[in-house]
C-alpha cells in the first residue's frame, strides 16, 4: 500500500453520530466513554485515536484528538463500541462528563499511524498521567487476547509485558485493574508516594529494565518531559524505543499544520511532521525534544 493510501490517512477514516453507551468517571478527573460505532470499532488498531465533538455545541468548534483505549465486541462476537479515556480538562472534556447514555457524539476516525506489530520477547509499557490510553489494546495484542483492525492483524506474542505507570497522587490511577486482569506485570509510581514507588515512572523503567532477561521494547505515552527522559533511558541501554506524542491537534487530518513535531532526517538535517499523519507514533530517537 502506497504512502498516499496509508490505513491512517483521512480518506480511509469514517465518521458517525455516535451513540453513548456508558460515560463513567474511573479516577480524580478521568471518565471512560464508550459509544456505539462498529464501522469504526472494526477497523482502528492500538495507537490509534479519533477526533471527538459534542453533538448540538459549537463551543468548542474544533473536535479533540482522544486515544483508542479499547473495543467491546457485541452478542455476535463482533467489534461493536468503542472505549476512549479522557482527562477532565477544559471546555469540551467538562461538558463530556455530563453527557449521559443516549446523547450523541460527533466522531471520526480512526486517525494516526498508531503502533506497529514489531516482534518482541519484552513489551515495556511506560505511561504518565493520561498516557496510559493508548495502551490497554496494545497490550490485549501481545498477550493474544484480541486481534484489531479490518485484516485482523496478527502480532507475535510477547513472552512479558510490563506497565510503568507514573501519577502525582494515587487518586490519579485509571485503568489499574484492567490492565492486572490481563496479567499485565503493572508497576506504579506516585511523586507523594501514597502509592507505589515513591519517585519517577522513569526509576520503574530503569529497575525493570535491569530485571530484563529478554530483547525488550519500550512504548511511551505522557508528558514530554517524561518521555524525553524515558527516550534517554532507552538510548543508553540500546532498547528501541517508540513515543506516541500528545501534540495538539486542531484537524486532525493533516491540513492545518498546528500539531507538527521536529524530527531528525538521516542525512543529519531535521523537518517537520504532522503528528496527526505521520504520527503520533514516532521513533523516540527521531525526535528533537
Amino acid at each position: 500500500m502506497s504512502s498516499a493510501h496509508a490505513p491512517y490517512l483521512a480518506d480511509q477514516a469514517v465518521s458517525a453520530a455516535a451513540e453513548i453507551i456508558e460515560n463513567v468517571e474511573l479516577a480524580r478527573d478521568t471518565w471512560r466513554v464508550r459509544f456505539r460505532f462498529p464501522e469504526l470499532a472494526r477497523r482502528v488498531t492500538p495507537g490509534q485515536f479519533v477526533m471527538l465533538r459534542l453533538a448540538g455545541y459549537n463551543d468548542p468548534l474544533l473536535g479533540r484528538p482522544l486515544a483508542v483505549y479499547d473495543v467491546t465486541a457485541g452478542t455476535d462476537g463482533q467489534p461493536r463500541d468503542v472505549d476512549v479515556v479522557y482527562l477532565v480538562k477544559g471546555k469540551l472534556t467538562s461538558r463530556l462528563c455530563n453527557f449521559l447514555p443516549g446523547q450523541t457524539l460527533e466522531v471520526w476516525g480512526p486517525l494516526g499511524n498508531g503502533f506497529l506489530p514489531t516482534p518482541t520477547d519484552h513489551l515495556i509499557m511506560v505511561a504518565g498521567g493520561i498516557g496510559q490510553t493508548p495502551f490497554l489494546a496494545l497490550a490485549k495484542e501481545y498477550l493474544g487476547k484480541t486481534r484489531y483492525g479490518l485484516a485482523q492483524r496478527a502480532v507475535p506474542r510477547a513472552n512479558r509485558v510490563t506497565f510503568c505507570y507514573g501519577a502525582r497522587t494515587k487518586d490519579y490511577f485509571a485503568g489499574v485493574d484492567d490492565f492486572v486482569g490481563l496479567g499485565v506485570d503493572v508497576r506504579l509510581a506516585t511523586d507523594d508516594g501514597s502509592h507505589g514507588r515513591k519517585g519517577f515512572v522513569t526509576d520503574l523503567l530503569r529497575d525493570v529494565l535491569k530485571e530484563n532477561s529478554g530483547t525488550p521494547r519500550i512504548v511511551c505515552c505522557g508528558p514530554e518531559p517524561m518521555m524525553e527522559a524515558v527516550a534517554h533511558i532507552a538510548a543508553e541501554h540500546q532498547v528501541p524505543c517508540q513515543v506516541s506524542l500528545e501534540t495538539p491537534m486542531a484537524c486532525g487530518v493533516g491540513i492545518c499544520f498546528t500539531c507538527v513535531a521536529r524530527i531528525k532526517e538521516e542525512d543529519g538535517t531535521s523537518d517537520y511532521r504532522r503528528t496527526c499523519v505521520e504520527g503520533p507514533v514516532f521513533d523516540a530517537a527521531c525526535i528533537e525534544w
